[in-house]
Formats: C-alpha cells, structure tokens, sequence
C-alpha cells in the first residue's frame, strides 16, 4: 500500500529474490507523488534517532549495526539505480553542515568526536579555512551522502518494477486493510503478504491516523547558477549542505547547477491533514531564499523557479520502525522524519528478507519489531507539534542571543531522538 520509495524497493527486493511472485502496488495518486518524488536529494546515512539514543534504547552494539547499515545503504541505492539503468543524477560527494557561530562550532566538534568514539561514520572537522559560508567557524564533513533527483529515482524504479513484473494500480485509494485483504475505492484485493508503506498520507486513514503525524517541509529551486557563483560558495557537484541551527535546512547543487533548497517552518494542520494547498507557502518560500542570501551573502540575485512542498512522516518518538508478522502476513515501514531517501531502500530489502522467511543482519537490525508509541488525539496533537516548530525557532533565537547553548533545544532533545 503505496507506491513511494517503500513500497517500490520492497517490491524490487521481492521480485529480484523471487521473480515468479505475484506484487500489486496501490497508490492514491502516482507512483511517487508524496516525499519520495519531493525530496531534498540527499541520499545520507542519517537515521531519525541520533546514535546515542538508539545505544540508549537498545544497546551498543545494536546501535552500531544500524549505523553500519545506513553508511553502506548510501552506496547501495547508487549501485542499485545504475544496475536498472535510472538516472537519477547520483553522486556521492558528500555533505557539509556549516557552523556559523561559537556555539555550533563547539557542537561540531562535540559531534566529530563522539562519532570517533563509536568508529563507525568517517565525520570531519573541517576549519574556516574551507569554508565560505557567512560567519563560519568551520563545517562538520559527512562523505556518507550522495545528491540525487528524487523524482527521477522513485519514476525510474516505478519503471523498473513494472518490467520485474509487479503491477502499479494508480488512483487507487486504501481505505482499510486487515489480514488477507484490503479495501480501496475501486475495490478488495487480497493478499497473503500486505505492507503499509504510506508514510505520512498514512494519517489520513482511519486505523493509522494516529501512528504517523504528516510534517510540512517546503523547497525551491532557483535558476541555473554559474560555476564561478559556486566556486565562491565551496559546493562541488554532489555535494549537499546544510548548516547547525536546530529549524532544520538542507540544500544541494543539483545537476543543471541550480540551488535546491529546504527547509522546515510550515505548521502541522488540524486533524493531520494534508491537502494541495498546504504545499504552497508563500511566507515559507521567501524565508528561504533569505537565508539562502543570509548563509551565501556573495550570491547574485535569486529567480524562484520552482518552489514546491509536501509531507514527511513523523512517529511520535521520532524513531524509524520495520514491522512484520509472520502469522498475519501484515507489515509496514516508515516514520523517516525526512531521512527516507536512503533509509527506504534498507527498509524494502529488510522486509523483503521478513517476508520470505530469511534470517539476516538486516532482519536483526534494531529498529525492526520497534513499535512507536501513537500520537495524542487532537487538540493536544496540534498544539505540541506546533509548539514544537515554535521552539525550534526560539531555540536558534536563544543561542544567537547568548552565545550558549539553547536550554530550549536541550528541553527538546529527547522529545526528537536526540
């Protein structure tokens, strides 16, 4: 149940382990019309809970798994779209997350040096030396991330599952589901194996309205620059970046050399809906080509010529789950917080091996059988995930003022996974 990321990497795994398997997708709108096709591009190695709080929840070793995991998926969704011919601009060149005061500085640092102390992620400190960002004191390195165009991944694997043999039904919306069937506007299908990969659109049906809070995050893309303006700027092709504040934002040299940038600052709406409208900011989208100007002031003049939104699912403990049932045949995936571009690819392969029976190092991985607790009914849904975007906010208000770090982020923290 539905045709993004999830539920295509999970039918391609399924179909290259056993290719007489009969797959239908069913999707609402097409083949990857939510945040898989809408995306920032960044093919990382982030995992909604920090490693810290997954040594927490379940241990050291388990938590390093996981992160082992996610470095090596990076690589494996680029060897897995050139081997079904989809060109999908990857390149893994890495990202750089610049830190533009005193305060993020020292988290950079702090940040390098526990990832030293788990030996898993090759982080890098890097100095202001090479750095051209406004004000930075230097920029944490990630080589574990690749930039990709979203839209042409999820279309070509569309593609590429169909000519495996799975069926895509577009414009067909899940109503409900149990075990052996589901329903849908134009009818039942049944099934011995059903997956709920719906995401964030998952709030909109009835039974897992309230696993699954759906997120605004808004973009756009600015015309085509020079290579001189991205000289300035220290962003080589296949590079993405970001910076250290805590409202989250995420651009990267596309292809064509244009800026694609993000970020998070639209509020949830009432009862988790999500509606064509919401996509649209207009506030949201100047705010980022501010800070675009604010993070780069040596850029010229910026023409918005794409701004768009959507989308992201959340669980209530912001951590990523894998679920499946043997004996009902029922599974699902999801609860990436925006970090799904890669983290759908191992969650396709991990309940690709669940669902044939196959006992791996991906069906040990931690965050399978983890079950997040449901978000609270409406209003109190509301008013804490907005507060939530507000706090964000006040928390980098509150360290440019001081020069510490915020007591507000640190309030926050286990709230996000952090």
């Amino acid at each position: 149940m539905g045709a993004g990321l999830t539920g295509l990497w999970t039918a391609h795994e399924l179909l290259k382990r056993d290719p007489g398997l009969r797959v239908t997708l069913l999707e609402k709108n097409i083949a990857g019309f939510g945040a898989s096709g809408r995306n920032g591009g960044w093919c990382s190695a982030l995992f909604p809970a920090s490693t810290a709080a997954l040594e927490q929840r379940h241990g050291r070793e388990p938590a390093l798994a996981m992160r082992r995991a996610m470095v090596s998926t990076v690589d494996e969704v680029g060897a897995a779209a050139a081997a079904a011919g989809i060109d999908c601009d990857y390149v893994r060149g890495g990202t750089i997350v610049f830190a533009r005061s005193g305060t993020q500085w020292r988290a950079a640092q702090h940040e390098v040096e526990r990832a030293r102390g788990y030996g898993v992620d090759a982080l890098e400190l890097w100095g202001a030396d090479r750095v051209s960002a406004r004000d930075a004191r230097g920029a944490v390195y990630d080589p574990a991330c690749a930039r990709v165009q979203p839209a042409a991944l999820v279309r070509g694997l569309a593609r590429t599952v169909e000519r495996q043999g799975a069926v895509i039904h577009e414009q067909t919306a899940v109503d409900s589901w149990r075990q052996g069937s589901v329903t849908t506007d134009r009818g039942t299908v049944r099934a011995r194996h059903i997956i709920s990969a719906l995401e964030g659109y998952g709030a909109t049906i009835a039974q897992s309205r309230r696993r699954i809070l759906p997120l605004y995050s808004l973009m756009v893309a600015t015309q085509p620059l020079d290579d001189e303006v991205w000289q300035s700027m220290g962003i080589a092709h296949g590079q993405t970046f970001s910076d250290g504040r805590h409202l989250v934002i995420y651009g990267q040299r596309t292809a064509d050399n244009r800026i694609a940038f993000g970020g998070r600052g639209a509020r949830y709406h009432w009862g988790s809906a999500i509606r064509d409208e919401y996509d649209r900011v207009d506030r949201v989208f100047a705010h980022l080509v501010a800070t675009l100007h604010d993070l780069f002031p040596q850029l010229p003049p910026l023409e918005v010529e794409h701004a768009w939104g959507g989308p992201l699912g959340v669980p209530r403990d912001w951590h990523a789950s894998v679920l499946y049932d043997a004996a009902t045949g029922l599974g699902s995936a999801g609860g990436y917080v925006g970090d799904g571009l890669s983290t759908t690819n191992l969650a396709g392969r991990t309940l690709a091996d669940l669902i044939t029976g196959r006992d791996t190092e991906l069906t040990r991985l931690p965050w399978v059988g983890h079950r997040s607790p449901s978000w609270e009914p409406e209003p109190w849904r509301f008013m804490g995930a907005n507060a939530g975007l507000i706090a964000m906010t006040a928390a980098d208000g509150e360290e440019r003022a001081t020069g510490r770090g915020s007591i507000i982020a640190r309030a926050m923290s286990g709230l996000i996974g952090h």
